[in-house]
């Protein structure tokens, strides 16, 4: 019997990082792929799923057919999770919120709670009824095997997801495939049912074959829900890149291209004042301009304006190589033409991977896509970014990007996401000329000549050049440039951040986040804003004086000091496993497709320090010093990861691994922790369940915390060091507190 227990729980352990992954990616595009929400997400899928884990775990001793109980888990899951994965794009639909409009950070909270609710409190609560089922002898505890074959599980399922299942398969297949897997598991215990409870064999094989029947309708089931997540338009395509999620709507003959819900291209009608204005003017600003690289949103406009100009060569690179692919399935008058000029170098890479490995220099250098809403956008909007295509413009080159503006009122984030930018710019180039507007247009250079431009000298070359615009006319040109438009940009800007927007501090992001807030939950966006002028020294003096309390607390001091030192060790994990993973979108840009594999690899951190250390934990004879030894190790590396990430960020060899090597220390860090902590504070009680508890209940707030924070405050404003800086002074405080509480 046992071996069906081990497939059981391996096939458990594969369906909960499965369902997680996959209801975390349709979230995220619903929620318009911005990064800093993971957290969030995150945060809900633990408390839920711990919660499954303890209220069951709490009765399953008063249950007498547990059999019964893992069937009627199992049904309940099975019938969750697709209900999830449609709920995840219809949720709009369902409470009303029309096609188009965003929601804050607080719905958010909730309608990500709510889609993961069932789901995740049935894995989690199928975790304690196996633990209760399936007994084996030493060298580990049932808990402890239970835990290592769900790791297992885990891994495997990580593995398959994200090599077989994302590449090729709809979210709705891979749901019904994981859902009849778990199904299937329960044929193997049905001679373990009693009598009165045998209509569970009914109810488990009725739900096996309707779910096979779905299963085989899963298209429909997809296009009806896509319909529904798109504000049911005619969409034509609808697909999962590695970068992302891709959408391809027609209406009334426009074709709308949406990435990770976003449009970013519209052809054959784009908006003509834009692709007029940002497709000729930094060409008009150069004498001579010769080669061009467009970054991003290129199509459906902006290329067609350029190749009215004499011009060798344009590069075209986007940051999802899959929407030129889309593109070229369904093409227009416009972007056939873009596409199929001579003159146009189509590149299917990471346009920031792209700018950094070739050889060749421009004249021009455009960055077609605005609003760094997210950090993949953000990727070219960094001061880091523009140090690389600095190193690829020719003298005199001229790199041109654009962010949203306004001439009748800047509002403070909608300033400071400008200034962030530009001094970045700045900090960067030798010369930056603004051109305000609804849009501001940034054109940088270290040729002073390139962009003291008149408004005469543009017509002057329009008319050599043979150019033909509807809008680009002598008084048009004197309006738009006027310099009472820079001078009323600069006077708006009085008290503008002196923040630079990095790759590992988001500042633009952040900014991005408070006005999309503004819109949905304003007084939320007024505390945004307030976090938003937090700083490490702040945040170090709040942990002191926490730390200072904690020590003047002397009853049960040696107890306390463990169960503060667990919760500081899952803030820990949990912090620093979303510094991983944001540094990860920075340096690759694709943790839409990686996401499983990173977590699974950090679970299986988690689950190899538990193992090794409930193995020797009774040969230990000094466990205070070996748990001070670890807190020291947890500092140490919290320290060092910020380092390594920084210098990894410029290397392209072994990244890839050692971000996986990353993942993996972390979560054995955490794993060799617990099951030490628990050993030592259970010797001060005799109620082994209740340690268990407050010190898993104090590992999970200290979770809690760091995911709500860690994404939305302390990485977009204190920076990848900073952040990692918080770890450490927490840390310190803990190791200070159990080295003078345990002190013999």
């Amino acid at each position: 019997m046992n071996h069906i227990f081990v497939f059981a729980i391996i096939t458990i352990g594969a369906s909960g990082i499965v369902a997680q992954v996959l209801i975390l990616r349709e979230l995220l595009v619903s929620f318009y792929g911005n990064e800093l929400i993971l957290g969030i997400i995150l945060a809900n899928w633990v408390i839920l799923e711990a919660s499954g884990v303890y209220l069951v775990g709490k009765a399953i001793d008063k249950i007498k057919n547990k059999i019964s109980l893992f069937f009627i888990l199992q049904i309940a899951f099975s019938i969750s999770l697709p209900l999830s994965v449609y709920l995840s794009r219809a949720f709009k639909s369902v409470l009303g919120i029309p096609f188009g409009e965003g929601i804050g950070i607080p719905a958010i909270f909730w309608v990500s709670f709510f889609v993961i609710l069932l789901p995740g409190f049935c894995h989690g609560a199928l975790f304690s009824t196996l633990t209760k089922l399936f007994s084996l002898p030493r060298p580990l505890s049932p808990i402890g095997r239970v835990y290592a074959l769900e790791t297992i599980g885990t891994i495997i399922g990580g593995v398959i997801l994200t090599y077989l299942f994302i590449p090729y398969l709809t979210s709705f297949q891979i749901a019904f495939i994981i859902v009849i897997a778990n199904l299937a598991t329960c044929l193997f215990f049905f001679n373990s049912l009693q009598k009165n409870t045998a209509f569970l064999k009914y109810l488990v094989l009725i739900a096996l074959v309707f779910f096979i029947f779905l299963s085989g309708n899963s298209d429909k089931i997809q296009r009806f829900s896509v319909k529904k997540q798109l504000g049911m338009q005619e969409v034509l395509d609808y697909r999962n890149s590695v970068y992302g999620n891709i959408a391809v709507v027609k209406k009334e003959g426009q074709y709308t291209f949406f990435h990770n819900g976003t449009p970013v291209i519209t052809a054959p009608y784009p908006d003509i004042t834009f692709v007029e204005e940002f497709g000729n003017l930094p060409l008009l600003f150069h004498p001579e301009p010769k080669d061009a690289l467009i970054l991003s949103a290129g199509a459906g406009g902006l290329i067609n304006e350029m190749l009215k100009y004499p011009l060798k060569s344009i590069d075209y690179a986007e940051l999802d190589p899959t929407m030129i692919k889309m593109l070229k399935k369904y093409p227009t008058d416009l972007t056939n033409r873009e596409l199929s000029d001579n003159r146009v170098n189509i590149k299917y890479g990471d346009a920031r991977f792209f700018v950094k490995a070739t050889p060749n220099k421009y004249d021009l250098v455009l960055i077609g896509v605005s609003n760094p809403s997210d950090l993949s956008s953000n990727r070219l909007f960094t001061q880091e970014f523009f140090s690389l295509a600095e190193k690829k413009l020719s003298p005199g080159g001229i790199l041109a990007l654009w962010l949203p503006g306004s001439l009748t009122y800047l509002s403070k984030q909608l300033r400071d996401l400008n200034f962030s930018v530009l001094n970045a710019l700045k900090d960067t180039y030798s010369y930056v000329r603004i051109i305000p507007g609804d849009y501001n247009i940034y054109l940088a250079s270290n040729d002073e000549s390139m962009l003291k431009v008149s408004p005469d000298l543009i017509t002057e070359r329009m008319l050599e050049r043979n150019i033909k615009t509807n809008i680009l006319i002598p008084s048009y040109l004197d309006y738009r440039l006027d310099k009472r438009w820079l001078e009323w940009f600069i006077k708006s800007s009085v008290g503008a951040t002196k923040k630079i927007n990095k790759d590992y501090t988001p500042f633009a992001v952040y900014q991005m986040l408070i006005l999309w807030n503004k819109q949905f939950t304003p007084k939320l966006a007024n505390i945004l804003e307030i976090l938003g002028s937090l700083n490490l020294k702040v945040i170090l003096l709040a942990i002191f004086a926490l730390t200072v309390i904690f020590f003047r607390h002397k009853q049960e001091q040696s107890k306390f000091s463990i169960a503060y030192c667990i919760a500081t060790t899952g803030f820990f994990g949990m912090l620093i496993n979303l510094v991983l993973i944001f540094s990860f979108q920075v340096v690759y840009g694709y943790l839409y497709y990686a996401i499983g594999m990173l977590i699974s690899v950090f679970m299986a951190g988690i689950a190899g320090g538990s193992i090794f250390m409930s193995r020797r934990i009774e040969k230990i004879k000094n466990r205070i010093k070996w748990l001070i030894s670890l807190e020291a190790g947890v500092i140490i590396f919290s320290f060092l990861i910020a380092i390594i990430i920084l210098e990894i960020s410029s290397h392209t060899g072994f990244t890839f691994l050692i971000f996986l090597l990353l993942f993996f220390i972390s979560g054995l860090l955490m794993g060799l922790e617990f099951p030490l902590a628990a050993k030592i504070y259970s010797k001060e009680s005799d109620k082994v369940g209740a340690t268990v508890g407050l010190l898993y209940g104090s590992d999970l707030i200290g979770g809690w915390v760091a995911a709500i924070f860690g994404g939305i405050i302390f990485l977009p404003i204190l920076g990848l060091f900073n952040t990692c800086m918080v770890i450490v002074a927490l840390k310190l405080g803990s190791l200070g507190l159990l080295v003078v509480a345990n002190r013999r």
